[in-house]
């Protein structure tokens, strides 16, 4: 073991494995330590990081087996015979459940085929060359490399609320036991709570959703948010929006009261559900990891603080990820991570590019975008800005009977003719909005869109024949393209 740690060329605190075995093939010889161990019920070791174990897979997977409800619904329009078959929750937790040690046991394979020494256990910094590893066992290993770099995520956290003990979070949503007979809330509006209102809705559940804004999904297009606002009030989500959470009360077995109230001094209500969610936010993973023995810096969120190669202030310590709080998306942090290996063992300084990240949040039905919204074209960006925007019924709905729209939208730089923000939200809007952030990657302009033969019948090809301008705006930015 010695000999091996000698030979390491960097020390990783990991989440995931796809980085370290990328390192080995840039000719370093890294030891990968597991900063945080995985721990549920089905799950006890945590190679594959967040997403992979509690984070987006596990969570589509629940979306799959929510969506077959809607199926169900929607097949009588097309002749088939009324059904509602029975869901067992239990069924779908354990196939989950095996998916992910599935999945595991690849990463952990990769790793040990990569030649990567893993220690699964808690790490922190000793001094800019050296880990300690606790082991879930008590016992330690000290390992020493010329690098370090940090990717040990961010965590859910509660409201500072009377009662919060009593809510879940997303990690025990993955693995309830069972499902209350009775409601759920969900107390939240980003993409975590919007996407389990939908799992819990479509798998049978009465879902109330409250936040204190007037939308959910802040930061996204508000054309977008309304969209998706209406179509989970049409699916049965009880929105409840301008409400802040005050106190939880167990009351017995799936039996919780939650008191609320509109802004800061609006009337007191209540609400009776069998199951409470948080889904208010994550933090950086740093407290555990003695970054205050180096000096390493954070910001005032209590994530670590990098420049444009993902270095700390501290030579030799880096941090890519959830940890930095830049773009918490796993895919980022996936090109987080490679651009540091070509930094520091390819010798190719590389920035990661944040430019046109496309994302998705899996609502029912999903939304998806890349680039600017209305808003941010309007505040970074200098000149007139043309909007195309085209809502329809889904040609599906037409003989399901569905009440729900699809929205999709473009967002074009006049004066350079750049398509600079594209917006969906709609059936298999990932899958069309991952092959048009390609297009926006290589500087797509609407003359390239609309010279693009559309693949008919399909909601795609809405994309390259919107012709008529909805409305042009003024940015008020200085940036020009």
């Amino acid at each position: 073991m010695t000999g091996l740690l000698k030979a390491c060329r960097g020390v990783w605190l990991y989440r995931t494995a796809s980085v370290a075995c990328t390192c080995v093939q840039q000719g370093s010889m890294p030891a990968l330590a597991s900063a945080e161990p995985h721990t549920t019920p089905s799950v006890t070791t945590g190679a594959g990081g967040t997403c992979v174990i509690r984070g987006c897979v596990p969570k589509k997977l629940l979306v799959y087996g929510a969506s077959f409800n809607e199926e169900f619904a929607d097949a009588r329009g097309f002749g088939w015979a009324e059904v509602q078959p029975p869901h067992d929750w239990k069924t779908l937790i354990a196939n989950k459940s095996k998916e992910i040690n599935r999945l595991n046991s690849v990463y952990n394979n990769l790793l040990k085929n990569a030649g990567v020494a893993f220690f699964e256990g808690k790490g922190s910094i000793v001094d800019a060359n050296t880990v300690k590893v606790t082991r879930p066992d008590g016992s330690t290993e000290t390992m020493r490399g010329k690098n370090i770099l940090l990717a040990t995520g961010g965590h859910a956290t509660k409201l500072p609320i009377e009662g919060a003990e009593h809510a879940i979070t997303s990690d025990e949503a993955l693995h309830l036991d069972h499902l209350p007979d009775n409601s759920v809330l969900i107390i939240g509006s980003g993409y975590i709570a919007v996407e389990f209102a939908s799992i819990f809705k479509g798998l049978g559940a009465d879902v109330h959703l409250l936040y204190r804004a007037d939308k959910p999904l802040r930061g996204f297009d508000e054309e977008c948010r309304v969209q998706v606002a209406e179509n989970l009030g049409k699916r049965g989500v009880i929105l409840h929006p301008g409400f802040l959470p005050t106190k939880i009360e167990k009351q017995g077995k799936d039996k919780y009261l939650v008191t609320y109230h509109a802004g800061n001094d609006g009337p007191t209500q209540q609400v009776e559900v069998g199951l409470v969610m948080m889904a208010t936010g994550r933090h950086p993973n740093t407290k555990a990891l003695s970054l205050e023995a180096v000096g390493v810096e954070l910001d005032n969120k209590g994530a670590i603080k990098v420049d444009k190669f993902s270095a700390t202030n501290v030579p030799g310590i880096w941090a890519v990820g959830d940890v930095t709080n830049r773009i918490n998306l796993t895919p980022v942090a996936l090109m987080e991570g490679m651009a540091f290996a070509r930094t520091v063992f390819g010798a190719q300084p590389t920035e990661p590019d944040y430019q046109n990240v496309a994302s998705a949040v899996f609502c029912q039905p999903p939304l998806a975008t890349v680039g600017l919204s209305e808003e941010q074209a309007i505040q970074d960006l200098s000149g007139p800005i043309d909007v195309y925007v085209s809502k329809f019924k889904p040609m599906k709905s037409t003989i399901s009977g569905r009440d729900e729209r699809t929205l999709m939208k473009l967002i074009v730089h006049s004066e350079s003719d750049r398509v600079v923000g594209c917006h969906m939200v709609g059936p298999d809007a990932a899958e069309i909005m991952q092959g048009i952030a390609i297009a926006l990657k290589c500087g797509a302009t609407k003359k390239h869109f609309d010279a693009t033969v559309g693949i008919h019948p399909s909601a795609a090809e809405e994309f390259v024949t919107m012709r008529t301008r909805t409305r042009r705006v003024e940015g008020k930015g200085s940036a020009k393209l």
